[in-house]
């Protein structure tokens, strides 16, 4: 059985994506405890956070970190904070969260309700982020591009010739 990420990952259920590459995918939470709330997933199927394998660990942490300064250049915090939970969905996946205080990663406050195009603008923006600074390889660039505003088309044209 297929489970829900990697529906996701997969395109059959919509997602607001941020950022991908061979082995992972960064997307904002659909319950954000704040907005840019983004969680990072491997693209393997895996229950548990900590039965990765050590490199895969390691690569998905220096994704998360890539997402991580993206989050910050777009919502401007004191730092992004991490969390591994996993007990609500059975795959192995970190929180992203932009913080200006403790309590801001509570995930018992009530999460905030976002429209569609707001949801969508916040993934563009960090998108956008991630690819101008060139953190990731340009077939991805060229991936992403069709998702953001022509002048970010632009952009992308003009320093990866896509």
């Amino acid at each position: 059985m297929t489970l829900f990420f990697k529906k996701i990952i997969n395109g059959e259920i919509p997602s607001f994506k941020c950022a991908e590459n061979e082995h992972f995918y960064a997307f904002l939470d659909i319950s954000p405890v704040r907005r840019g709330h983004t969680l990072v997933v491997p693209k393997r199927e895996v229950d548990y956070f900590f039965d990765l394998k050590d490199e895969e660990l390691a690569e998905m942490i220096v994704f998360a970190k890539k997402v991580a300064r993206a989050i910050k250049d777009v919502f401007p915090c004191r730092k992004v904070g991490m969390a591994v939970l996993g007990l609500e969905v059975n795959h192995a996946h970190v929180h992203l969260i932009p913080l200006e205080n403790e309590g801001d990663m509570d995930f018992h406050k009530p999460k905030l309700q976002l429209t569609n195009a707001e949801m969508s603008s916040i993934a563009d923006k960090n998108s956008y982020c991630l690819y101008s600074r060139r953190i990731v390889g340009s077939s991805v660039a060229t991936r992403i591009a069709h998702r953001l505003h022509d002048s970010a088309r632009r952009y992308l044209r003009t320093h990866y010739i896509i």
